[in-house]
């Protein structure tokens, strides 16, 4: 069954590394086969990704754009959900194991999908430092995300 995306207006997609970005009307495509897809609303700027959370989602997003870096990249992501496994506790401890299992299947934007909620959650946990510490919430050491076991 093809996968079917109706692309806004200018929407900008990664097919298999390719960038693709749509005209100014909205169109709607199929994907017959196998291919790694990923929306501009889901991909995260290397520059944003300054949480232990966003640096791993932009680890797994670089996997699935990136088909050759696959190698380097697992044991580095399955590293980096591990240490986030001991930290967060919940519906996020069970994001983030469901996001190590999809990641060992190879399915990378199952893995980004998982991850969402658990990048919200650890923004709120951030803020709440902010709050608490009357600091801006960008400026919060990414160790901060160590209380992070709500």
């Amino acid at each position: 069954m093809p996968l079917s995306l109706t692309l806004r207006p200018n929407e900008r997609l990664v097919v298999n590394g390719c960038a693709i970005r749509n005209s100014n009307r909205r169109h709607t495509i199929l994907i017959e086969s196998r291919a790694d897809v990923v929306r501009s609303s889901d991909l995260l700027e290397e520059s944003s990704a300054n949480t232990p959370v966003t640096r791993v989602y932009f680890k797994i997003q670089t996997a699935l754009i990136y088909a050759k870096m696959r190698d380097d990249l697992v044991p580095l992501i399955q590293r980096g959900l591990a240490e986030l496994a001991t930290v967060f506790g919940g519906a996020s401890l069970s994001a983030i194991f469901e996001a190590a299992n999809y990641v060992s299947q190879a399915n990378y934007y199952m893995a980004l999908a998982e991850l969402r909620p658990v990048i919200e959650h650890e923004a709120k946990l951030l803020e709440k430092i902010a709050h608490k510490t009357g600091e801006d919430a960008g400026s919060i050491p990414s160790e901060a995300a160590g209380i992070a076991a709500e």
